[in-house]
C-alpha cells in the first residue's frame, strides 16, 4: 500500500451493560476480566498491523489510556456524542498529523481470534479501491436481536457492495436475515480520512466538519447531536462496502456474552475471578471479591467494590435500564 495504515481505536464508552464491573470511573475498556491485560491493551496490540496507532477517548480518561496503551498516540475529542463525531473527529485530526492514509478504526472492547489483521489490510485496500467507506461484517452464528445487520450485494475483489444496513430487529426479523445471508455489523471499519470526511458533508455531521476545517473543535461538537456513525453516514452514503471477516467475534457489550467466550463448568457456569457455585447451573458470575450461590440457574451474578448485579440471563440487555437509573440518582 502505497500509504501509512492508520488503527484508530475508539475508548471513550463507558460499558454501562457490564455494571457494576464497568463504572462512569471504570470504564469497561481498562478492565482484563481474568485476561493478561485489559481489553483496550488487547485491542492496540491486536492493531501491530498497522503502522501508526491512535486511541481516541475522553479527557478524563486520557492517562489511563496512557498507561494500558503506551505505545500508542492519544487523542481526546471534545465530548462524547457516540461514534458518529467521534470519528470524524479522529479522522480530520490524524490527517493533519499523518497527510493521506487509511484508517481502520476499531472498538477497544471486542472478543477476536483468528486472522484479523488479514481481514483488516483487505478492508484498507478495498478503501483506497473504491474510495468509499468499508465495514467489516461477521458471519452469523445465531439471530442475534442486539446487532445491526449488513446486505451483501454484489461480489467484487475480496468485498462486497452493500445494498442495505439494517438496525437491530425483533427475533423473527433476525432469523430471516440469517437465512438470507446477512452479516452482522461489527462496527469495525477503513477509510481514507477524506472519504469519510466528504461522505459527512452530506449529512448532519456537516457543521462538525466545517468547524474542524475552521479550527473550532469544540463548537463543531456543540453544533450536533449525538449520532453513531451508521445513523449518520452509513446508511445514508451509496459507496458503502463490506469486507467478510475472517477471524471470530463476539462484542462484549454484556454479561451473557461470556458464556460465548469463556470455558464452562460441566453445570455450564461461567466464573470470571473467584466464585463457589453449588447446585447451580448455566449462570454467569463475575467478582473482584468472592461470589457464593446456591440453587439458582440461567443468572448473572456481578459484584464488584460496593456493588451487586443479579439478573435473569436472558434480560442482561436490561442492565443499562439499571444504569440509567442510578445515572439520574449521580451514582454510576
Amino acid at each position: 500500500m502505497d500509504r501509512p495504515l492508520v488503527a484508530v481505536v475508539l475508548a471513550g464508552g463507558t460499558g454501562t451493560r457490564l455494571y457494576p464491573a464497568s463504572r462512569s470511573d471504570r470504564p469497561k475498556q481498562f478492565l482484563d476480566f481474568g485476561g493478561d491485560q485489559s481489553l483496550l491493551a488487547d485491542t492496540v496490540a491486536r492493531a501491530a498491523f498497522a503502522d501508526e496507532v491512535y486511541v481516541l477517548t475522553r479527557p478524563a480518561f486520557a492517562d489511563d489510556v496512557r498507561e494500558h496503551a503506551p505505545s500508542a498516540g492519544v487523542l481526546t475529542e471534545p465530548e462524547p456524542k457516540d461514534t458518529g463525531p467521534a470519528l470524524v473527529y479522529a479522522a480530520h485530526r490524524i490527517r493533519e498529523q499523518v497527510g493521506d492514509c487509511v484508517l481502520c478504526c476499531l472498538p477497544s472492547d471486542h472478543h477476536v481470534s483468528g486472522a484479523f489483521a488479514t481481514t483488516m489490510e483487505t478492508a484498507a485496500a478495498a478503501a483506497v479501491e473504491t474510495g468509499g467507506l468499508v465495514t467489516v461484517g461477521v458471519e452469523p452464528t445465531r439471530a442475534a436481536t442486539g446487532y445491526g445487520y449488513v446486505n451483501p450485494g454484489e461480489r467484487r475483489n475480496g468485498y462486497f457492495t452493500v445494498d442495505q444496513f439494517v438496525e437491530k430487529p425483533d427475533s423473527a426479523t433476525a432469523e430471516n436475515y440469517v437465512e438470507e445471508g446477512f452479516y452482522w455489523n461489527a462496527g469495525i471499519f477503513a477509510w481514507t480520512p477524506n472519504a469519510l470526511l466528504s461522505a459527512a458533508r452530506q449529512t448532519p455531521l456537516e457543521p462538525l466538519v466545517d468547524a474542524l476545517d475552521a479550527g473550532r473543535p469544540e463548537q463543531g461538537f456543540d453544533a450536533v447531536d449525538p449520532v453513531s456513525i451508521d445513523y449518520a453516514v452509513l446508511e445514508r452514503t451509496g459507496r458503502a462496502y463490506l469486507v467478510p471477516a475472517q477471524f471470530e467475534w463476539d462484542d462484549l457489550g454484556s454479561w451473557d456474552a461470556f458464556e460465548r467466550v469463556l470455558d464452562a463448568d460441566p453445570e455450564g457456569n461461567v466464573v470470571v475471578g473467584d466464585g463457589l457455585l453449588a447446585d447451580s447451573e448455566d449462570c454467569v458470575v463475575a467478582t473482584d471479591g468472592h461470589v457464593s450461590a446456591v440453587g439458582v440457574s440461567d443468572l448473572v451474578i456481578a459484584s464488584y467494590g460496593d456493588r451487586t448485579l443479579v439478573v435473569p440471563k436472558a434480560d442482561a440487555q436490561r442492565v443499562r435500564d439499571v444504569v440509567a437509573r442510578l445515572r439520574d440518582d449521580d451514582r454510576f
